[in-house]
C-alpha cells in the first residue's frame, strides 16, 4: 500500500497532552496515511494511553534508549514511509484544516512552515502570531542566527528527510537542520496561517523568546558544529552522479 503522508511525533512522559493531540491529528488523516510514533524511554503512562487509542494508522517505536528529541525524530524519520512527512510534537493540537492546508502549499514547494497561535497549559492564547513573535521568514543566514524552523510548523516531501538523514549527532536540534537543509537545496515556503495550537509550559523543549540573547561560548560552539555539518552534507548531496558502470 502506497502511503501519502506520514505524521512523525516524539514523545516522553507525555501523558498529560498526547490522547488530545493524537486525535487531533488522526481526524485529518485516511486510511492511506500513517502516524509513526518513537517513545523515547517515557516512565510515565505515556504508551499506556496511546496503545489504548484505536487508530489503525498508529505505528509505535520504542527507543532503544533515552536520546532525547533530535535521536528520536530522526528516528522516526527512519520508519517513516509517506510522500509527505510532517513533524508533531506531543503536547500540541493541531486545527481543523491543517493536513489540507499543508499539502495544497506542498505542491509547489518541498518544505512548508505554517504559522502557529501561542498558548499557554490550558490552551489559552498568548500570541496570536508565533511568525509575528520571532519574524519569521526564509531564508538561511537569517534561520541559522535566529532560527524560525520549529519542526511542530513543518510539513516536507520525502526527499528533503533523504537529504537530512542521517541527522548528525553533534546537531542541537533536528527541525533547524532540516529546515537549513531544505532552504539550501530545495524549494520552502512560509505559509502566513496559524494551524496549530503551540502549547507552551514547564515541560517544553523549545524556547519561545522575542529579544535577542547574548551569544555564549556554547552557543557560537553550537552554530560552528552546525555549519560544518550543513557544508558537507551539501557538497556531498551536491557531487555529480558517476555514470552508470563507473568506478
Amino acid at each position: 500500500m502506497t502511503i501519502r503522508v506520514s505524521v512523525c511525533i516524539a514523545t516522553y512522559n507525555g501523558e498529560k497532552y498526547i490522547a488530545r493531540q493524537l486525535e487531533s491529528i488522526a481526524s485529518q488523516l485516511s486510511p492511506d496515511d500513517e502516524i509513526v510514533l518513537v517513545d523515547d524511554q517515557s516512565s510515565d503512562r505515556t504508551l499506556d494511553i496511546v496503545r489504548s487509542l484505536d487508530f489503525g494508522i498508529l505505528k509505535i517505536v520504542r527507543a532503544p534508549s533515552r536520546g532525547g528529541p533530535t535521536a528520536a525524530f530522526g528516528l522516526a524519520l527512519q520508519h517513516a514511509r509517506g510522500e509527505f512527512i510532517f513533524l508533531s510534537d506531543q503536547d500540541d493540537v493541531w486545527l481543523p484544516g491543517k493536513v489540507e492546508k499543508m499539502l495544497s502549499a506542498l505542491e509547489r514547494a518541498d518544505l512548508v512552515v505554517s504559522d502557529a497561535c501561542v498558548v499557554d497549559e490550558k490552551l489559552g492564547p498568548i500570541f496570536p502570531s508565533f511568525f509575528v513573535l520571532r519574524g519569521s521568514k526564509p531564508g538561511v543566514f537569517r534561520n541559522f542566527f535566529r532560527n524560525s524552523y520549529v519542526g511542530c510548523c513543518m510539513a516536507f516531501r520525502a526527499a528533503v528527510a533523504r537529504a537530512a538523514l542521517p541527522i548528525p549527532q553533534q546537531v542541537y536540534m533536528h527541525d533547524v537542520w532540516i529546515g537549513l537543509i531544505a532552504n539550501l537545496l530545495f524549494r520552502v515556503e512560509f505559509l502566513p496561517e496559524p494551524l496549530i495550537l503551540w502549547r507552551r509550559h514547564g515541560a517544553t523543549a523549545t524556547v519561545v523568546a522575542a529579544t535577542r540573547k547574548r551569544l555564549s561560548t556554547s552557543i557560537v560552539r553550537r552554530r560552528l558544529t552546525l555549519a560544518l555539518r550543513l557544508s558537507g552534507r551539501v557538497a556531498r548531496l551536491k557531487l555529480p552522479r558517476p555514470a552508470s558502470g563507473g568506478v
